[in-house]
């Protein structure tokens, strides 16, 4: 984790490490033993996809989030687009791309494609009993890539941990706190370069999580309380994805989102919406809606475009 002020010269040498370890684990990932993790399980728990905090998992998926929002004087649509393809069974490359549309309250608008974003997720610990996924992985968003007046002309580098813990290895005398599952990422986010347009650029923590409560799991696996279609597939979500400022100018102050909403899972795809819910006044001033559409497309192509390109 760094400050405002290291200089350009910190930044980058904190890029080449950033890099060196993605390398190391790329090689990890060759030279180890693997076996094959179907889309988002471990054991018997599934973890959905949710909207703003990144799966604990690496699979073949594709998934499109709408994010709409007014501001205090402005509103934005954002489509994200992302996709995951698994290079060997445990390991895989992420790309993502965001078209935005902002329209100001005096008329005046702005459109176009945000920086490309590309990354490498390496899972390295499934635990079906514990019904536990671990990963790590880097995220790069590529400065300049983008539209001038909507993307940033710098590049942002995003190592983080990333988990998943199910409950389902509690007592049976709490049955019915077995559903409940947890995801979340922790890791910094830092630019490659300290200042642009005159403004000094802020490295953040990302410390975001999801807690989710799967009816699905109840149904299967708890008891059978005689939920029909659709209620029999859905997953009850609520996020947190929260960003802490670690620069000089404005260490500790916290950003993020409460999301709560809703995903239904069916068998090669997933819808969910939820609300987006400021948690203080840097955050934002308006609730906005999130729409998830997701596509398992190792499930929908399980034997060309859904498996890894190397077994």
């Amino acid at each position: 984790m760094k400050n405002d002020t290291k200089g350009p010269g910190g930044l980058r040498g904190s890029f080449a490490k950033s890099s060196l370890l993605l390398g190391i684990s790329l090689a990890l990932v060759l030279l180890i033993p693997v076996s094959s993790w179907a889309h988002g399980f471990a054991g018997q728990r599934f973890f959905p996809t949710t909207f703003q905090v990144d799966d604990p998992f690496i699979s073949d998926e594709f998934s499109v989030l709408i994010d709409r929002i007014k501001g205090a004087d402005a509103k934005t649509t954002e489509i994200d687009i992302d996709y995951s393809k698994r290079i060997v069974p445990n390991f895989g490359l992420e790309f993502h791309e965001a078209y935005l549309h902002l329209r100001a309250d005096d008329g005046s608008s702005a459109n176009g494609w945000d920086n490309l974003g590309i990354g490498a997720k390496w899972q390295f610990l499934t635990n079906a009993p514990h019904e536990l996924i671990l990963s790590v992985g880097t995220d790069f968003d590529i400065g300049g890539t983008g539209a001038h007046q909507i993307a940033d002309s710098f590049t942002t580098v995003s190592p983080g941990l990333f988990f998943g813990k199910g409950m389902g290895d509690l007592p049976q005398s709490m049955n019915f706190f077995r559903p409940f599952a947890i995801t979340g990422v922790i890791g910094p986010s830092f630019p490659t370069e300290s200042t642009a347009d005159g403004e000094r650029i802020p490295t953040t923590l990302t410390w975001a999580f999801s807690l989710q409560y799967s009816f699905m799991y109840l149904q299967s696996f708890v008891k059978d309380v005689g939920l029909g279609v659709p209620f029999n597939r859905m997953i009850l979500v609520t996020e947190f994805p929260m960003e802490t400022c670690m620069s000089a100018d404005c260490k500790g102050q916290v950003t993020g989102t409460v999301n709560p909403g809703i995903v239904w899972c069916g068998k090669v795809m997933e819808f969910g919406i939820a609300a987006q819910i400021p948690v203080n006044s840097r955050s934002g001033s308006s609730v906005g809606v999130l729409g998830l559409f997701h596509l398992y497309v190792d499930d929908l192509f399980p034997y060309s475009l859904g498996r890894p390109i190397f077994r």
